[in-house]
């Protein structure tokens, strides 16, 4: 095949790429400048004002480019932040595509540590903090704070106070299970946290994942963590094996979440080896083992 032929059908698959990848990504308008982006199965949310843009989350380097892109074609404003809430590579790269003098990165101090000592392919922090900050935007104000371990390193809340909104990435999500057999989580970590983040003055919630909801999904997702450790604890306690144990938890009051039937047994499995390893009961002579 000739190779000015290969040429234009390398740049031809390029561009539907392209479009096919930009067709996937969605801007939906929440509330007082207030938007949420979508790419795929990931959520972020970026805040407009007259003095500036205030970027969450920025994902991967193509979910930021397009992104990027819609800011300055749409609103026309500088980025003077970039929020990221975690550690995790899947929310937090792609930072590059807002480096900027005049943009500050924004992290709690034990993501920033991580991203270092990993060398993650991201922008390094350039301000964190260790349990609140206050960041302040024309006459916008969103108060960023450190709720103790619940999934990755440095995991943080973001609660935009003038429009009530509270944003979560990955440590809550409403509509849907938590993600298979909780890998990262710190299940303990992850209700203290939801319990402290309920202590906030929010009618709206946003997460990293699935859908948007109110005070109330939080509330019922907390529920559900709550009944999935206790329940599980319980069993073990009673020295029931894993596969006893999936078959006898009941929390069908929760069996119209997304992915209930599917992703139960590996709630239930996520939480029994962590209280095998991380509760130490896998060797604690007090405890019968089936």
């Amino acid at each position: 095949m000739q190779p000015t032929i290969l040429k234009r059908i390398f740049l031809v698959l390029s561009f539907l790429t392209f479009s096919l990848q930009a067709f996937s990504y969605q801007i939906e308008t929440l509330d007082d400048g207030l938007y949420r982006f979508i790419d795929d199965r990931h959520r972020s949310i970026f805040m407009i004002t007259k003095q500036g843009a205030l970027v969450t989350d920025p994902m991967n380097t193509a979910a930021a480019t397009w992104l990027k892109g819609q800011i300055k074609e749409r609103f026309n404003v500088p980025i003077k932040y970039v929020i990221y809430s975690h550690n995790h590579s899947d929310h937090i790269y792609g930072g590059e595509i807002f480096d900027d003098p005049q943009t500050v990165f924004v992290a709690h101090e034990l993501a920033a540590q991580d991203i270092y000592n990993t060398k993650a392919n991201t922008v390094a922090p350039d301000v964190t903090f260790k349990n609140e900050m206050l960041l302040r935007l024309g006459s916008k104000t969103v108060r960023l704070a450190y709720h103790g371990p619940n999934d990755g390193r440095g995991s943080i809340s973001m609660f935009f106070e003038q429009q009530k909104l509270l944003y979560v990435v990955d440590w809550i999500v409403v509509g849907r299970m938590p993600w298979q057999k909780l890998w990262s989580y710190d299940i303990q970590g992850m209700i203290n946290s939801t319990e402290d983040v309920l202590g906030y003055d929010f009618t709206t919630f946003v997460g990293g994942h699935a859908n948007i909801g109110s005070r109330q999904d939080v509330a019922r997702y907390l529920r559900y963590l709550q009944g999935l450790y206790s329940q599980v604890t319980a069993a073990v306690l009673d020295g029931k094996s894993l596969e006893l144990i999936q078959k006898t938890v009941d929390l069908s009051e929760f069996s119209d979440l997304d992915n209930y039937e599917k992703w139960l047994p590996l709630n239930v499995e996520g939480v029994y080896e962590r209280l095998m390893e991380e509760s130490g009961i896998g060797w604690r002579p007090d405890i019968v083992r089936p």
